[in-house]
């Protein structure tokens, strides 16, 4: 059997660090972090010990993500890519700067979506959650080198488009 206990204090942290990749909202981060372990202490009798927790946990923590873009889509006819946006015009920049880099993102993130789920996940995970190669490999279940590797390929694909 889990501790819960034990779990949330070693991995309550590691599990925020992921959703902030995600989902880019600090506020919405701590609230999935905390439905996670909510739903890992409902369904602990399920682990198996096949994966790490960490890893167990992450995957619980993206399922939640991936409910929470569903019921925001439902409810709201603003787009999925308009929820995670930050404010683009601040002080400093100049209103056509500001078109520049809303264009160079925007650019960016067509490149990104064109790759396949798993290079998606691998190259978000590294730039946004500033997650180490061993960490995204731990948490799609795969080796270090693998991410890396990844990581690397997806850039050459998004830099080649």
């Amino acid at each position: 059997m889990l501790d819960m206990d034990a779990a949330y204090k070693d991995y309550a942290n590691y599990v925020f660090k992921f959703l902030m990749t995600l989902c880019m909202e600090e506020h919405t981060a701590e609230e999935l972090t905390q439905e996670t372990f909510y739903q890992a202490v409902r369904t602990a009798n399920k682990y198996d010990g096949s994966c790490k927790i960490s890893t167990w946990l992450c995957q619980i923590a993206k399922h939640l993500w991936y409910q929470e873009l569903a019921r925001r889509q439902r409810k709201s006819a603003v787009p999925l890519a308009d929820l995670n946006g930050e404010a683009l015009v601040s002080d400093a920049l100049t209103l056509e700067q500001a078109f520049s880099v809303k264009d160079e993102k925007m650019a960016l993130f067509r490149k990104v979506h064109l790759l396949s789920d798993i290079e998606k996940e691998v190259v978000l995970l590294r730039l946004t959650g500033a997650f180490s190669f061993k960490e995204i490999g731990d948490i799609v279940e795969k080796t270090e080198n693998w991410a890396r590797v990844t990581f690397y390929r997806a850039k050459q694909k998004i830099s080649k488009e």
